[in-house]
């Protein structure tokens, strides 16, 4: 007992240095040093995800600029998604051997110094890298932000403060387009990039100045034992199943995101309108993320994931036969496209828990890989999205054959996953 005190007033020590404003006693009666601002994690949180949706109305305009066609300006998007991917599987570790704040301190500068060069960027290369490194640092607050309030809320408060940081980064990217279309036309392409520079730059000195530290660094990170957890949830057939199917059912609609403005601009819709109609879709999202909630007790998890999947694989059909029969509009894709991101919003929750579930004894593990399977699917189809000439057609078809193998890769899981066969089992 006496060394755990210790141990605990020494770390109290090292906080009342590092924030000398703030008085120890009145640290320790009240808790708040240790405390990060709600506000300060939704705009880190927010960062990340913020860059993808905003610069999308851009791109047509970005495009005629740098003298790129469409399919090198996708890749503005998928190198975009493909650097949170990876990010989900560096920060983990690293702010457990590190500590939460020099490694959200890391983040944002790469994303700040990224933004920079992306402001500047002359040429269609420089600015596909430099997006991939924003991307980078941003995912920093994407995977910590949530890691900080369990690191230091208690239960109860802990669902309260995620529910906001969840709310906020729902609204956040509907929003994006609206933003991003706004900059573009009013003060130029560029300003947008400009844009999320200087707001990598403020949450630096937010993280420099007010973040507190929340968990105790570790000094090392364990590879041994990451590399274990990690080959253990790749054996796992359903694991397996529920990241691709995952991936496949939720972040493949990005292809349709990246490809929107072109698909827009060939059938004579305006730019500014593009927008509006993304913004629908991320509502479409937030809808179906709130039936979940109302009816997963009723319908089960199980019969609510199949039952949404299904809803994106009938969604991504009728685009693809709206397209082949053309009859497309900006009306009769976005109707498609509302179904399909309306069974994402139910999909994507169940099958995170699903796979997360497997193995109860490397959540966190399981929740990087889940992430980074995720947003490398979404990179991928947004890729294979920016091939050919005929935009629509090329989004459908990535959609139809993801919302095919999601199915599939759902299926199977299922059937292999003991969890799931126990119930079963006991509920027979």
């Amino acid at each position: 007992m006496s060394i755990r005190l210790s141990a605990h007033r020494l770390k109290e020590i090292r906080i009342a240095r590092r924030y000398p404003a703030q008085p120890l006693d009145a640290n320790r009666a009240t808790g708040e040093s240790l405390t990060p601002p709600l506000w300060m994690l939704v705009l880190i949180t927010l960062a990340g995800t913020l860059a993808m949706h905003i610069f999308v109305p851009a791109l047509p305009i970005a495009s005629e600029a740098l003298s790129a066609d469409s399919g090198l300006m996708q890749l503005t998007i998928s190198l975009y998604i493909l650097g949170l991917a990876v990010g989900q599987l560096f920060y983990g570790p690293l702010s457990d051997a590190l500590g939460r704040r020099p490694a959200l301190m890391l983040g944002m500068a790469l994303y700040s110094g990224a933004g920079l060069v992306a402001w500047q960027a002359a040429s269609i290369e420089t600015l596909v890298v430099a997006r991939f490194f924003q991307a980078f640092g941003g995912c920093a607050g994407l995977a910590l932000g949530r890691a900080m309030i369990r690191d230091t809320a208690p239960p109860d408060s802990a669902v309260q403060k995620l529910a906001v940081l969840n709310l906020v980064v729902a609204i956040g990217p509907a929003l994006a387009p609206l933003a991003g279309t706004l900059l573009a036309d009013w003060v130029g392409w560029r300003s947008i990039l400009l844009a999320l520079c200087l707001m990598g730059l403020g949450n630096l000195l937010f993280v420099w100045r007010w973040m507190p530290e929340t968990a105790q660094p570790s000094g090392a990170v364990d590879t041994r034992a990451l590399a274990v957890e990690y080959r253990t949830l790749l054996k796992s057939p359903a694991f397996i199943g529920y990241a691709i199917g995952g991936g496949c059912v939720t972040t493949a609609m990005f292809a349709f995101v990246a490809s929107a403005p072109f698909i827009f601009e060939q059938l004579d819709e305006p730019a500014s309108h593009v927008a509006f109609y993304l913004s629908l879709l991320i509502l479409s999202i937030s809808l179906g993320n709130l039936i979940t909630n109302r009816t997963i007790k009723r319908l089960g998890m199980v019969r609510l994931m199949m039952t949404a999947s299904w809803l994106s694989l009938i969604g991504s059909s009728a685009m693809v036969v709206i397209v082949l029969a053309g009859a497309a509009t900006p009306i009769t894709l976005e109707a498609a496209m509302l179904l399909f991101t309306f069974g994402v919003g139910m999909t994507g929750p169940t099958a995170l828990t699903l796979a997360v579930g497997v193995n109860p004894r490397v959540i966190g593990s399981a929740a990087g890989l889940y992430g980074f399977s995720q947003m490398g699917i979404g990179a991928l189809c947004t890729a294979v999205a920016g091939i050919g000439s005929d935009p629509a057609m090329a989004a459908a078809s990535v959609l139809l054959v993801a919302a095919v193998v999601g199915q599939l890769a759902l299926r199977t899981a299922l059937h292999c996953d003991p969890n799931v066969r126990e119930t079963r089992t006991s509920a027979a």
